[in-house]
């Protein structure tokens, strides 16, 4: 990301606190610690820095994408099952005015019905669903070269 920082915000939703718990086949069986460190470690070796945010809290993901541009120069976002239907986050996220990747462990787009849906979709710069953890590389991957 020339000229920044390189901050790139990493934002978990609903039940993320709960990985390792839920259903491993679906969502691995790591924790929400682990996979912040490997998300660390891909960020590092593409020279950015990364923070990170979880909550099962609607309002406080929105009060804290309301904080996005002063803390972050991108970001990722997993809202979790918010990703399906609330309108107060893609509202909050189309604010931020920051380029932003949302990502998805399984493959929404193969799972029940109503999780095929994404009111964010339209306000993110890229989309990668169903690649596990890698995704997160991949989103890191795409902000660094989208902003060079």
């Amino acid at each position: 990301m020339a000229g920044t920082r390189n901050r790139v915000e990493v934002l978990h939703g609903v039940n993320f606190d709960m990985l390792g718990r839920r259903d491993k086949d679906v969502y691995g069986d790591f924790s929400l610690t682990e996979l912040e460190v490997k998300i660390k470690r891909f960020a590092r070796d593409l020279g950015l820095e990364t923070r990170f945010f979880q909550t099962n809290a609607e309002g406080e993901f929105v009060e804290h994408l309301h904080r996005l541009p002063e803390m972050a120069d991108a970001a990722i976002v997993n809202a979790g099952a918010w990703t399906h239907y609330s309108w107060a986050i893609r509202d909050a996220l189309d604010l931020t005015g920051i380029p932003t990747v949302e990502v998805h462990l399984s493959d929404i787009s193969k799972r029940e019905e109503w999780r095929r849906t994404s009111v964010i979709a339209d306000v993110v710069s890229h989309r990668i669903l169903g690649k596990g953890p890698d995704g997160y590389r991949m989103a890191l991957g795409h902000l660094a070269e989208a902003t060079r």
